[in-house]
């Protein structure tokens, strides 16, 4: 008897040098039994139930085990036979402990032939009712083809054996785009790889490559279209916003979306944030909706009429300023932005969000049916001072912090340190700084992050060309970029020692 592949364990043929994708070169075949009662009504006691290990049906994923057989590979006895109460033909693929042997496919044309392996896979009672019932087995064929196989399976069965173990299984997503970093090894694949995904993944419309690092000031870098439709402008949802930018004119990570939610966690109702290098709003946008009052700024020009764009779409408008500035001349300007800013609109009113009315035993007593809505206006005092400074640009973010020194001193014109501090609302702000540490892999012994951080903090005090101590310091890593690369989040309370500098 040969023996057969389980099922769950098929994997696709090998293509290796395919360079256009072909569906039709994944396909397999395999035959199986499947069992026909003459009343349809009957089936149903032999289907797969919960904890019912007498069930006899055939449990594999992405395939039903119920099929409708063609009555073209039926005779007309047997259609006879069953058609009345089945007119479907509806037949159960049987598990596969009854698999087709060698000596089954002998006698495949046999219209009362009875599976080789039936009997001793199934138990008494369960063998004896199908004899009763009159049951019938065909062979049928089970087809596995392109679609059935997973998207990684059908990489590894395309790519050489030696770029198997790390082939590029995982992508990253922007709305309808999907964006890969491959390495130099698998770039003679990139076209099959990036057709794979883009027949794989329904809402994939357009497949690139990243061809270069990341080298301008504007984050942004060349790729190449793999796959799919040359359309770059997508839409993406994050932290219950709508986001819409031209992915190859601006910088976005998808990867940070966890972070962008913590940091804005992280900021108050009724704060005034400043992001310095604000991209097209993933912090400004959903600040705004808390409220807080976000002065959001990008040198790049597209990003900044896309930042425009979803401040609109989102309407945080009353909350969201933006600026397309040098981002060391923002920070140097913020507190006059934020002066002449509060001059002219001390408050803002706005409408809250819908609110239910009536108390909660009245809500109980109705059964939670839909309450009466009503709007609640409320008012936003704005602050003197900002409590927040974001600085998402991880290359080279940490050299914009000297920008900081002198930046109440130099920000308000023509008051003493002491008048400043007297003002409503005084604050130092914390200002988070996004930022990428490298290291040479076994240069450090012991524990690493320490000794990361301690590098940190004395860029920190370069810098700031103060010492401030490390215990002041918070670092979190975001994530890891590569195996001796890290991004961190550098969060500290600005010294008052450096804001009147």
């Amino acid at each position: 008897m040969s023996t057969l592949t389980p099922l769950a364990q098929l994997k696709p043929p090998k293509n290796v040098g395919m360079t256009k994708l072909d569906k039709s070169k994944f396909k397999i075949n395999r035959k199986v039994w499947a069992l026909i009662l003459p009343e349809i009504k009957y089936i149903n006691g032999f289907l797969n139930r919960k904890n019912n290990t007498q069930s006899i049906a055939l449990s594999l994923p992405q395939q039903t085990s119920l099929v409708e057989l063609d009555k073209e590979t039926l005779s007309l006895d047997l259609l006879h036979k069953i058609s009345a109460k089945n007119p479907k033909l509806k037949a159960l693929l049987l598990k596969e402990d009854i698999n087709v042997t060698d000596e089954d496919s002998k006698h495949e044309t046999e219209p009362n032939y009875e599976p080789e392996l039936l009997k001793s896979n199934v138990s008494d009672d369960i063998y004896n009712k199908l004899k009763n019932l009159g049951a019938i087995y065909k062979m049928y064929d089970l087809n596995f083809g392109f679609e059935y196989w997973a998207y990684d399976d059908i990489l590894k069965s395309v790519l050489p054996d030696d770029l198997i173990e790390n082939c590029p299984s995982a992508f990253t997503i922007a709305g309808h785009l999907a964006h890969l970093n491959l390495k130099e090894q698998y770039m003679p694949y990139r076209k099959i790889i990036g057709e794979v995904i883009y027949e794989k993944f329904p809402n994939i419309k357009t497949v690139v490559n990243k061809t270069n690092n990341i080298t301008s000031e504007f984050r942004t870098f060349e790729m190449e279209l793999l796959a799919g439709e040359d359309n770059f402008v997508v839409t993406q949802k994050e932290s219950g916003c709508q986001f819409t930018f031209d992915f190859q004119k601006v910088y976005w990570n998808s990867r940070l979306a966890t972070e962008h939610e913590r940091l804005i966690d992280s900021f108050r109702d009724g704060e005034i944030v400043c992001d310095v290098m604000g991209g097209v709003g993933p912090f400004a946008v959903p600040a705004g909706k808390k409220p807080c009052l976000v002065f959001a700024n990008d040198l790049n020009p597209e990003s900044y009429k896309y930042l425009n764009i979803n401040i609109d779409q989102n309407k945080v408008d009353t909350f969201v300023k933006s600026f397309n500035l040098d981002g060391r001349e923002f920070i140097k300007q913020s507190p006059k932005i934020i002066t002449e800013f509060q001059k002219v609109t001390p408050e803002i009113k706005y409408v809250a969000k819908n609110i239910n009315s009536g108390s909660k035993k009245q809500k109980e007593q109705k059964n939670n049916d839909e309450q009466p809505k009503k709007k609640r206006s409320s008012h936003f005092t704005v602050p003197k001072f900002a409590s927040h400074y974001v600085m998402n640009l991880p290359d080279s973010a940490i050299t914009f912090v000297d920008s900081y020194i002198g930046l109440y001193s130099n920000g308000f014109d023509g008051l003493t340190k002491d008048e400043v501090k007297s003002l409503p609302g005084y604050i130092l702000p914390i200002i988070n700084v996004h930022h990428f540490e490298k290291y040479k892999d076994d240069e450090i012994e012991g524990d690493v992050e320490k000794e990361l951080e301690r590098r940190m903090h004395l860029k920190i005090v370069d810098q700031l060309k103060f010492d401030i101590p490390i215990e002041n310091i918070k670092f979190h890593v975001v994530r890891q970029v590569a195996p001796c690369k890290l991004m961190y989040c550098i969060s500290f309370r600005l010294p008052e020692e450096v804001a009147f500098a």
